[in-house]
């Protein structure tokens, strides 16, 4: 314990050193030396939580799942260590661990902690947590981590590895329900509201196929991407009834959601401050992991209704007399929800496209082409496109039917915003509206850009 002790000590000095030099590398640098010094840090300090802890993987919404169930748990006066800034690979939940932890002990009592898909064997081997939430599995960054079901694979080991950890899937996600049988006693969680169903099957749906016969899934329901209601007719695989439901489900555009939300403990009407299906599902995968911690219903409803956006999911930034909201995209079934959440805007919209082809972003962009774009093809008034595959970007929305004067190519990001914004118009408000849509390391440089501009704090800073 004392030579713990003492690496704990080294790193807090050099993690203070880079947060004093202004660089954001602070945010997983102390959780890398830390596993230099000692490989199992992870293990050592989670055993410490005396709640233990809850992870959170998914392909989409795994930070905003996260952020709600945070909320819901401040909400039930529980002290988290938790890895806010989205920091999910080994040395962020390593520096979350070291950041947390005191001579004895660690400052907090439950650990909830968001998990890169990648990453998930490893470290629930070293967090051994009490719950493990798996929301979805959509195609994503296929250049870096291959097919769907090799993800899934991976993660049937991780559960057959942890037979006493208690299990949350999505059950509209027939990747997520196939991951265990019903001897391990999971809790599901879907949706029962079919006027929020799609017309047919989206091009960017992933999972068609069954997973124990290779079956051609029949589906009565579509929600969103290849979630919905299904059946495979060969092995007679279908999707589970869910224990946590949504049901009277009501979008507001970009301004909200709200829906009713029901668990075995009762049933209330959830007013949600952030936009579109896909954080209605998050928010139902929030409820369902509170439900695991045994939090109350009341105590959850207060927790998502009390929600506030991740950084780059949905936030809304102030920049003078405009509001920037910033929408994350990064494959294309989180690419249409995001403009079909846009679709429902009264007014035409300016919008700042970011696509980059960084190595956390993907190489690959191809994704864009099957994303649907053409369903802003005729509400977009300005488009403003940048990045480091802003050209093409550009080219998708000719395709798409964006008319080409309203489409404009300017690949670094300053210049980009500063375009955007000097250009969209006033609200009824007297409000001017921007919406950017970039993806992961474009949203994170777009937050860099704001945050030297002073329009918001680092994202590193909330856990210094």
């Amino acid at each position: 314990m004392a030579g713990l002790r003492a690496k704990l000590a080294a790193t807090r000095l050099l993690a203070a050193a880079v947060r004093r030099s202004g660089r954001g590398g602070g945010t997983s640098l102390p959780g890398m030396v830390i596993l230099r010094l000692e490989p199992h840090a992870i293990r050592d300090l989670a055993k410490r939580l005396p709640r233990g802890s809850a992870v959170i993987s998914a392909t989409n919404g795994k930070t905003t799942t996260a952020a709600m169930v945070a909320q819901i748990l401040d909400q039930a006066g529980v002290s988290l260590v938790h890895n806010t800034s989205g920091a999910n690979m080994a040395g962020g939940i390593a520096a979350t661990l070291v950041n947390a932890a005191t001579a004895n002990g660690i400052n907090g009592a439950q650990g909830l902690f968001e998990v890169d898909e990648f990453w998930l064997g490893q470290l629930v081997a070293e967090l051994e947590p009490r719950v493990l939430l798996l929301a979805n599995l959509f195609r994503d960054q296929l250049d870096r981590y291959g097919e769907l079901d090799t993800i899934a694979e991976r993660w049937a080991e991780v559960i057959a590895a942890n037979p006493d950890t208690q299990l949350v899937l999505n059950a509209d996600d027939p990747l997520i329900a196939d991951l265990a049988d019903d001897t391990k006693q999971p809790l599901y969680f879907g949706f029962e509201d079919r006027s929020v169903a799609l017309a047919e099957m989206q091009h960017a749906s992933d999972s068609k196929h069954c997973r124990r016969c290779g079956g051609l899934y029949e589906y009565e329901t579509i929600y969103l991407g290849h979630l919905g209601l299904y059946r495979c007719p060969g092995c007679g695989f279908q999707r589970p009834a869910p224990q946590i439901t949504a049901t009277e489900v009501s979008l507001d555009g970009t301004s909200g959601s709200s829906f009713t939300l029901t668990t075995p403990a009762g049933s209330d009407r959830i007013s949600l401050p952030l936009p579109g299906l896909y954080n209605v599902y998050n928010a139902l995968a929030a409820a369902a992991l509170a439900h695991a911690l045994n939090v109350p219903t009341e105590q959850i409803s207060a927790g998502l209704q009390a929600s506030s956006a991740a950084f780059g999911r949905a936030e809304t930034v102030s920049i003078g007399d405009a509001d920037l909201q910033l929408l994350l995209i990064k494959n294309p079934a989180g690419a249409n929800e995001v403009l079909r959440t846009l679709a429902l805007e009264q007014q035409e919209l300016d919008v700042l496209g970011v696509l980059n082809d960084r190595i956390a972003d993907g190489r690959d962009v191809s994704w864009i082409w099957d994303a649907d774009w053409e369903l802003l093809a005729g509400r977009i008034r300005r488009i403003t496109c940048a990045g480091t595959r802003a050209a093409e970007l550009g080219l998708r929305l000719k395709y798409a039917g964006v008319p080409a004067e309203r489409i404009r190519v300017v690949p670094e990001l300053g210049a980009a915003l500063d375009a955007a914004l000097s250009e969209a118009p006033a609200s009824p408000t007297g409000r001017r509206r921007l919406y950017a849509v970039p993806t992961y390391t474009a949203m994170l440089a777009l937050r860099d850009e704001l945050t030297r501009r002073g329009h918001v704090s680092a994202y590193w800073e909330k856990t210094a």
